[in-house]
C-alpha cells in the first residue's frame, strides 16, 4: 500500500490514481479516503491525477492518541503534498476535510496550490458563540460524543440517515450507501473520532479563509443537516476574495444519487476553468 511517515512517526495511507494535473481530496468525519472513490475515478478518467489519504486515526493510517486536531491534519496534508512533490494542485475538501484544506492554506500557504473546492465544508466556525450566533450549540456536539462513547456502531448507522438525507420524504438513498458509511466509520479509533469532533466544531478558521488567494468554489446543500449552510458556506464565501458559491436546494451533506452527479459535473467544470491559471491567477506557462 502507498503510505508515507510524518515527522511524528504516523503512517498516512494514500491512493494515487491516474496522471496529469494533481487533484487532492480530503474526506469528512468520520470517514476515510474510500468516501472519495467515485470522484477519484471521475477525475482520473478525465485526465487528472487523483489523490486521497486516510486521515490519521482511521482507515489504513495509524490510529493516533495525539495530534487529532486541524493543525496536525493540515501538517499531514502538507507532508503528503511534499512527499509526492505536487505542484499546481487543486485541493478538494468535504466537511472536516474542507477545514483541513482551509487550515493547510492558512498555515502552509498556497505556493503549491492552484485552486480549491470546499464542499459541505465546516469553515469558518461550527460552534455557536456570542460572535457566531448562527452556529450550533455545544449540546449538538456533546450528543455526537455521547454516541461515539456509547453504542458507536448503532450510532453511526443512525447518523447515516441525516448525513445523506435518507430521513427526508422521497429519499432514494440506498441501504448500501448507508452501510458503506458505517463500514468506513468503524475503522476510526474512538479517541481520534472524539478528538476530531472538537477539532471540526471548535476551530475558528476565519483567518485562514482570509489568507486564501487562489480561485475557490464553495458547494453546499441548503438541507445539510450536519454542517448547516447558514453558519458555514453562506459566511465563508464572503471571507475568501473572489470566491463563488453554488447552493443546491434540498441538497444534503453527503454525496449520493442525483446530488452527487450534479456535484461531479460542477467539479469537472471547475477543474477545466482553473486549468489556465497559475497558483496566483497569472497565466500558466506551457508545460
Amino acid at each position: 500500500m502507498s503510505a508515507f511517515t510524518t515527522k511524528d512517526g504516523v503512517r498516512i495511507y494514500y491512493k494515487d490514481w491516474g496522471s496529469g494535473r494533481p487533484v487532492v481530496f480530503s474526506h469528512g468525519w468520520p470517514l476515510t479516503a474510500d468516501a472519495w472513490d467515485p470522484q477519484l475515478d471521475l477525475v482520473a478518467t478525465a485526465g487528472y491525477r487523483a489523490i486521497a489519504h486516510d486521515r490519521r486515526g482511521g482507515g489504513r493510517s495509524s490510529q493516533t492518541w495525539d495530534g487529532n486536531d486541524l493543525n496536525t491534519y493540515a501538517d499531514d496534508l502538507h507532508g503528503l503534498i511534499e512527499h509526492l512533490d505536487l505542484r499546481d494542485v487543486v485541493l478538494v475538501g468535504h466537511s472536516t476535510g474542507g477545514g483541513e484544506v482551509t487550515r493547510y492554506m492558512g498555515r502552509h500557504g498556497t505556493a503549491r496550490v492552484a485552486a480549491a473546492v470546499l464542499l459541505g465544508a465546516i469553515p469558518p466556525l461550527m460552534l455557536q458563540t456570542e460572535a457566531n450566533p448562527e452556529g450550533l450549540p455545544v449540546a449538538a456536539f456533546d450528543a455526537l460524543r455521547a454516541g461515539v462513547r456509547g453504542d458507536r456502531s448503532q450510532f453511526y448507522k443512525d447518523l447515516s440517515a441525516a448525513f445523506y438525507g435518507a430521513n427526508r420524504p422521497g429519499s432514494t438513498v440506498s441501504q448500501g450507501k448507508r452501510d458503506e458509511f458505517w463500514l468506513q466509520c468503524m475503522t476510526v479509533g474512538i479517541k481520534p473520532a472524539l478528538d476530531c469532533i472538537a477539532a471540526f466544531s471548535e476551530t475558528d478558521l476565519t483567518g485562514d479563509l482570509a489568507a486564501i488567494d487562489v480561485p475557490t468554489l464553495f458547494i453546499h446543500g441548503d438541507d445539510d443537516q450536519i454542517v448547516p449552510i447558514v453558519a458555514s458556506a453562506r459566511k465563508a464565501v464572503d471571507l475568501v476574495p473572489g470566491a463563488s458559491l453554488i447552493v443546491h436546494p434540498g441538497g444534503p451533506h453527503g454525496l449520493s444519487g442525483e446530488y452527487e452527479q450534479r456535484v461531479n459535473g460542477e467539479l469537472l467544470a471547475f477543474l477545466a476553468r482553473s486549468a489556465g491559471t497559475s497558483p496566483h491567477g497569472a497565466p500558466r506557462s506551457a508545460e
